[in-house]
This record gives structure tokens, sequence and C-alpha cells, in this order.
């Protein structure tokens, strides 16, 4: 079963919803916002702000590749 090599993937996923997906990842990305500007004096701040949104990509790439594990491959 595809996916089935993933730790921790079930014996018999539900299939992917393309809007469910959709929507997930839409809503991830929103919380992207903007990229601030940001000085020199503001290197703190960056730092977080870079680490914030790479958590962000992270989860939405987690999404989509929960979602590729529950199709079937042709």
């Amino acid at each position: 079963m595809p996916g089935a090599h993933l730790p921790g993937a079930p014996a018999h996923q539900e299939p992917a919803d393309p809007l469910r997906i959709k929507s997930e990842v839409d809503a991830l990305l929103a919380e992207l916002g903007p990229r601030p500007v940001a000085g020199p004096a503001e290197n703190t701040e960056a730092g977080a702000d870079i680490t914030r949104r790479a958590r962000i990509l992270e989860q939405a790439h987690d999404v989509l590749v929960d979602a590729l594990a529950t199709v079937d491959k042709i």
C-alpha cells in the first residue's frame, strides 16, 4: 500500500479529500503573511520569524505528504 512505509501509517487510511487538503494548506500558508522587512537591529526577531515560517511550511509539507500516502499509485 502506498505510504505503508511511513512511520505510524495506519493499515487502512481513508482516501485524501482534495478540498480538505487544500483548505488545510491554504490556512497554513495564510499564517505566513507578508514577510516583514528587518533592519540590522532586528536580527533576533528575524531569526524567530524564520523559525516560525519554517515550522509552518513543514506542517504544510506534512499535510501534502500524508495526502500523497493515501493516493494509489498508477
